[in-house]
């Protein structure tokens, strides 16, 4: 599952790409709920969250 590091800029544009809801602001980062994260299987070949994060900060397994 994709996790976002402590590089996390609070940008936004994860939470704004997940199509279930996964990814909500946490007091310092943004952060993916493992329990609700589909890694986008069946919306989008790739975690788009990986995708859209301008500094690399969410890292795919």
């Amino acid at each position: 599952m994709p996790i976002i590091t402590d590089e996390c800029l609070m940008c936004g544009a994860c939470a704004d790409e997940c199509p279930v809801g996964a990814i909500s602001e946490d007091e310092y980062q943004y952060v993916i709920d493992q329990s609700v994260c589909v890694k986008c299987e069946g919306y989008a070949d790739s975690p788009q969250c990986v995708d859209v994060c301008p500094n690399g900060a969410i890292l795919a397994d």
